[in-house]
């Protein structure tokens, strides 16, 4: 059997768990995750634990932020005026919201903070600086 490596089309099954070993992300009783290793779709440190292993191979690997989401960085954090937000929106701790970059682009943030004046957004991935583990089975290589 094939081993894969860069540039091969894969299908794998994999749960990804945090250092309390909270669930955060599951392909079970799903389909599986198809990628293109070294095609930058998915993280690094994923990627670099499937090259290598044989359809039927299974195996743990511990990520840490660098080759997953990257550091958590305080310069994410975005406070926005509360008079400024659409009136369709009462933003609440936690909540994901859309907002239009300068660029044009949209981005996801999270409500961090709320008063009645300021609305504190966090622009960071929300598994920034967290290190991740993850089971995987690698189901197929083409």
């Amino acid at each position: 059997m094939a081993e894969a490596k860069k540039g091969d089309k894969v299908s794998v099954h994999y749960t990804g768990k945090l250092e309390d070993d909270t669930v955060f992300d599951s392909s079970t009783g799903g389909d599986p995750l198809s990628f293109e290793i070294g095609s930058g779709q998915i993280i690094p440190g994923f990627e670099k634990g499937v090259i290598g292993m044989a359809p039927g191979d299974s195996k743990t690997v511990d990520i840490a932020p660098e080759q997953a989401y990257g550091p958590y960085r305080d310069d994410q954090i975005i406070e926005v005026s509360a008079e400024k937000l659409p009136d369709d929106i009462d933003p609440e701790v936690g909540q994901r919201l859309q907002v239009q970059q300068q660029n044009g682009e949209t981005a996801v943030v999270t409500v961090k903070e709320v008063t009645d004046e300021v609305v504190k957004l966090d622009a960071n991935h929300p598994l920034a600086g967290k290190k991740l583990t993850f089971d995987i089975e690698l189901v197929s290589v083409d």
